[in-house]
């Protein structure tokens, strides 16, 4: 009998790399995806589990892109990780619209296209497992990085909806919000030499580690990272949006080199 089948976007590093590192341990094939090249490497290295690995480099924040994806999956998925996300540092205002349009692209638009698509088949077939990446971001309002905080909140409150409306249809949504994470997300984003940034420790593996248990499970959500992160998403239920913001603030400002 075939191995299941899994799907993992945004799979060349980080949190990504390491749930593709998760499916394949536990004996799932993968299909995993990136924009960049660095999938092919990715994928060589998922393939040492001994499972099949199919990598495909597509853009997910195109029309095009998604649909590259989803015909290249060999066959019907039992899971899948919609991780591919970009972020943004700076105000609104001071930062380019196009990377901000960009980042919607990305982080919004792409994540419902692929999940629509991922979804109907699974609800067609009585059977399926979706986790979407969020954010602990989701629940704060997000100077400094305010589209990247707004689309992460998009995804949460998707995932959660989601995981409603296919309750008992066999398929579970699950959504895995991390807390800054030790991986290239801050470099990338141009946060480097903010709090945010150097308070980024927690490793990608056991976070995506804590997300793949709770998709296993069927969990609507999972608070992915430390104990501090944890007790951070409680506290967050709890602040005003107005304290949230101007804490968030203080921590995507670049501090000055010691």
């Amino acid at each position: 009998m075939a191995r299941p089948l899994a799907l993992v976007t945004g799979a060349s590093r980080g949190i990504g790399l390491e749930l593709a590192h998760q499916f394949a341990r536990h004996g799932h094939d993968l299909v995993v995806n990136a924009e960049d090249t660095a999938i092919d490497d990715a994928a060589k290295a998922l393939r040492e589990h001994g499972v099949e690995v199919l990598a495909v480099q597509a853009d997910l924040g195109t029309e095009a892109g998604v649909a590259q994806l989803a015909g290249a999956v060999p066959r019907p998925l039992d899971a899948a990780a919609l991780n591919a996300g970009v972020g943004l540092g700076g105000t609104f205002l001071d930062s380019p619209v196009a990377e901000q349009l960009r980042l919607v692209d990305v982080d919004v638009r792409g994540v419902v296209h692929l999940a629509h698509l991922v979804l109907s088949d699974m609800r067609a077939r009585g059977r399926g497992k979706l986790l979407l990446t969020s954010s602990i971001a989701s629940t704060m309002p997000g100077p400094g990085q305010p589209v990247y905080n707004a689309a992460k909140s998009f995804v949460q409150s998707l995932a959660e909806a989601l995981a409603d409306e296919l309750r008992g249809t066999g398929v579970t949504v699950t959504s895995l919000m991390p807390g800054p994470t030790n991986t290239d997300f801050f470099r990338r984003a141009g946060l480097e030499g903010t709090l945010i940034a150097r308070s980024a420790v927690d490793d990608p593996a056991k976070v995506a580690a804590q997300g793949y248990a709770a998709l296993e499970k069927g969990r609507t959500t999972v608070v992915g990272g430390s104990p501090m992160v944890k007790a951070q998403a409680l506290v967050n239920g709890l602040l005003p949006d107005q304290v949230k913001a101007a804490a968030h603030r203080v921590f995507t400002t670049t501090l000055p080199r010691s």
